[in-house]
């Protein structure tokens, strides 16, 4: 066993990045059972794979072997050079990637790599980090930062809810609500095999997204932004649904007779995109934003309604 006590650098990651950095050549799939069995302690006692260490903690991580453990995979050429092209801002705190839908923000549950898995194969020196996460069929801004400083910062200004985050989205049918913020707390559940189902339940965590019409398209569907105050998991589209308008080409809470309808005008995916990103950083009182247009297949599909 070896013990370990978190150095300022680390204050405020993720107990399952962190593991992931230090066992380099471990598995994902190892690492995150490690976790769920409970051989990683934090100050003694089990840790979930969200926890953010804090000044102090003293961690205990066991042996691992890796004689056996299948090698993690190498990342494709393609996929690399496919995110290098999804690159729209670069700085020397910040990566702004326009994530493609139906990629994974990082390995796990059954898959090798995600966005950060290649971004640091193509970039190995340096000290890349998600702030943030989105579903894998959700495009659009994702910021990744080069710098645990701006990590920190960034996880800082994400719990404070000092983060402005807006979307849009194809929901189904006519809107009426007008702008309209929904607050209801949501309740995740975790089914056997990892899928995570969410419901919108008393005794959840406390949620809210701000729902504003952009366009209509008669009784099918309505565009909308939606800026979100909280970032739970499916947030904004259990929201939605709960509003009695789901997200289009949503298979997991959305309207089954819409999403086939709407396949037909070349929606294959989920109509959910994340537009722009703005905050203050704390030191500088720089402020950044960053804003990416709706993908071409979207935009197609809107010209067909």
């Amino acid at each position: 066993m070896r013990q370990l006590e978190v150095s300022a650098d680390d204050v405020g990651q993720r107990i399952d990045n962190f593991l992931l950095r230090h066992f380099k050549s471990v598995p994902r799939s190892r690492v995150y059972r490690l976790l769920r069995k409970g051989e990683v302690r934090v100050n003694g006692r089990r840790a979930k794979p969200d926890y953010r260490l804090a000044a102090g903690d003293k961690l205990r991580l066991p042996p691992v072997r890796i004689g056996g453990e299948r090698p993690p995979a190498r990342v494709p050429q393609s996929l690399i050079e496919r995110l290098r092209v999804a690159i729209i801002h670069e700085d020397a705190d910040l990566l702004v990637i326009n994530k493609p839908a139906g990629l994974a923000v990082h390995g796990g549950s059954g898959l090798d790599f995600g966005v950060i898995e290649a971004l640091r194969a193509a970039r190995p020196d340096e000290t890349l980090e998600l702030a943030h996460r989105l579903d894998r069929e959700t495009s659009g801004c994702l910021l990744v930062t080069r710098r645990r400083s701006s990590l920190r910062a960034l996880h800082a200004l994400l719990r404070e809810g000092a983060v402005d985050k807006h979307y849009l989205t194809l929901l189904a049918g006519h809107w009426q609500l007008g702008r309209k913020r929904i607050d209801v707390p949501l309740k995740t559940r975790q089914l056997r095999g990892g899928e995570r189902v969410v419901k919108a339940q008393a005794g959840g965590k406390t949620s809210a997204s701000q729902f504003r019409p952009i366009q209509f398209f008669g009784k099918r569907a309505t565009l909308m932004e939606v800026g979100i105050e909280t970032g739970r998991t499916h947030q904004i589209r259990v929201h939605a649904a709960y509003a009695g308008h789901p997200v289009a080409g949503d298979d997991k809470y959305g309207d089954r007779e819409l999403n086939v309808a709407l396949r037909k005008l070349g929606l294959d995916r989920m109509f959910l995109h994340a537009h722009t990103v703005s905050f203050t950083w704390p030191e500088t009182g720089r402020e950044f934003t960053a804003s990416v247009p709706l993908d071409d297949d979207l935009k197609a599909v809107l010209d067909r309604l």
